[in-house]
């Protein structure tokens, strides 16, 4: 079966489920549980013949055997007695409950939709990119809010096919969600290197990637993705040492709260939106306050409770020399003053701040969100500032996507792609001129069409500011654009009223949830 059969199968019995109340989340959830059982049982039998380290009276076959109240009181008893494990099976089934209300649909999630497939024998694509399905298909459900933990695959791929992570990188991701950005990293390695060696090999899965996520619901999707692309040591090895926590790949914890120690060639990532850090209080009188939670540390250049910025810091920190990033940010964190003004101006004398991608509205799942990509190289202590020119390329202009009608495809970013030129960065040209006219065509909806659009159509959105020109805007702002809105000088070139109203609907949820830190932090004071 493709993967995209394996994802319709198991998402149409979702159907069912939603009749008994389950949410798409809890589904995953309780697949992800019965997978993991699955697949340990399927490694205890030829070829592989390795030891479970699932007790015998909770594994597969135990659930197997049992049928109505008898499966429904042993199914909870698993869950429970697992989460106490320790390593991969507690990452798994910490916290874990049965939220099935049915018996006898539990009983055939098991025995026809999950033990009628070989999952092990499957090849990694097939199943990581069927369990990927599911978990693409439940941040659509926006209800439940699980599209915060996902950022969009193609533009995933298009950061790392531009970073370029190789064989013998560590790579990072401190705020993972599901795990995209390492299973992009990987998937590149492996096709980029079709003859690395089995030390290579062994290293890519087991000692490449480390990452951190604070919500142990999403984690525990995150270490199955893993584990179903073949990413992390195998979950039914003997070797007890390899299920020690720190030897999993993904840890649950805050990874604001300390630095960890330990550096990487390499960090992708794109922390949670959302300013604001909290902690609510209750007195002795039973009154509530909110506390800013403010982090300090002592590798951080400015103490703030911005949750952005302090990711900004944070993956300075976890690079290594000459290590390299990619990380999602806000317009907050280029414009905002205080210790935004600081901490840009240090990270562009500090670093080498060389790439910013300015992303269009409609890509994420967080309504009104407008992001970018920063790309910055870390470098030695130096007088002389590291940052010789930010290349800024503007996606956002005249850009118009939507998350069901018009979604962001990877060859959108083609353009980028090339301009950034990865194979030398330093050789790079602009597309934008100083006596350019116009910047794009009249009809700036082609530009969204396909991928036969010739780049010529995206002239003028790849432009480069000296240092000395960023350093001395009015707080280092980096927030730049400088192409025409076609919309605004052309009434017959309006958007689709859709495209219209979609907008006006995302600025005013940028604008209302900005008025709502504002007020907070009037009530707080």
């Amino acid at each position: 079966m493709s993967p995209a059969d394996i994802v319709q199968k198991l998402w149409n019995y979702c159907n069912v489920l939603r009749d008994d109340g389950m949410s798409y989340g809890d589904y995953v959830e309780q697949l992800t549980y019965l997978l993991f059982l699955k697949m340990a049982d399927e490694r205890t039998k030829p070829p592989y013949k390795q030891k479970s380290i699932v007790p015998k009276n909770y594994d597969w076959p135990s659930l197997i055997k049992k049928d109505g109240d008898e499966l429904f009181d042993h199914y909870r008893h698993v869950l429970e007695n697992l989460g106490k494990g320790k390593g991969l099976l507690g990452l798994i089934f910490n916290k874990s409950q049965n939220k099935f209300q049915d018996p006898a649909k539990l009983r055939r999630l098991i025995v026809d939709l999950i033990d009628n497939e070989n999952w092990s024998v499957m090849s990694a694509d097939v199943k990581g990119d069927a369990y990927e399905g599911l978990l693409e298909k439940n941040a659509q459900d926006t209800k439940t809010g699980a599209g915060q933990y996902f950022t969009p695959r193609p533009l995933i791929r298009a950061m790392v096919d531009v970073m370029a992570p190789k064989p013998g990188e560590t790579i990072c991701d401190p705020a993972c969600g599901t795990g995209g950005f390492i299973l992009a990293a990987h998937d590149y390695i492996v096709g980029q290197n079709p003859n690395m060696t089995k030390t290579e090999k062994r290293d890519l899965k087991e000692k490449t990637f480390k990452c951190w996520e604070l919500v142990q619901s999403t984690a525990r999707l995150c270490a199955m993705n893993l584990m179903l692309h073949g990413i992390g040591s195998d979950s039914s090895a003997p070797n007890e040492k390899r299920q020690e926590s720190r030897d999993l790949p993904i840890l649950v914890s805050d990874s604001l709260a300390a630095d960890p120690g330990v550096r990487f060639n390499m960090v992708l990532t794109n922390p949670p939106f959302g300013k604001k850090s909290s902690t609510t209080i209750v007195n002795g009188k039973g009154q509530i306050s909110k506390e800013k939670d403010i982090i300090e540390r002592e590798d951080f250049w400015s103490t703030t409770s911005n949750k952005q910025l302090n990711f900004v810091q944070h993956v300075k920190t976890l690079l290594k020399q000459n290590g390299r990033a990619a990380i999602v940010v806000p317009d907050n964190v280029l414009f905002e003053g205080g210790a935004g003004e600081n901490i840009r101006r240090k990270l562009l004398h500090e670093c080498d701040v060389h790439t910013l991608l300015r992303l269009p509205t409609g890509l994420f799942y967080a309504q009104g969100v407008k992001a970018n990509v920063m790309f910055f190289d870390r470098k030695l202590a130096s007088e002389t500032p590291w940052t010789k020119k930010l290349w800024i390329y503007d996606l956002r202009t005249n850009m118009h996507f939507t998350l069901k009608t018009n979604p962001l495809k990877r060859e959108n970013l083609d353009d980028f792609v090339k301009c950034y030129n990865p194979a030398n960065r330093h050789k790079r040209k602009e597309t934008w001129t100083e006596d350019m006219e116009a910047a794009l065509p009249p009809k700036a909806e082609k530009l969204q069409t396909s991928s036969s659009v010739q780049n010529d159509n995206f002239t003028g959105r790849w432009r480069a500011y000296d240092y000395e020109e960023l350093i001395n805007r009015d707080k280092a702002s980096l927030d730049i654009f400088w192409l025409k809105d076609k919309s605004l000088e052309d009434s017959e070139n309006l958007p689709d009223p859709g495209i219209l109203a979609q907008n006006i609907v995302e600025d005013l949820e940028a604008a209302l949830e900005q008025f709502r830190e504002i007020a907070n932090d009037l009530e707080e004071e």
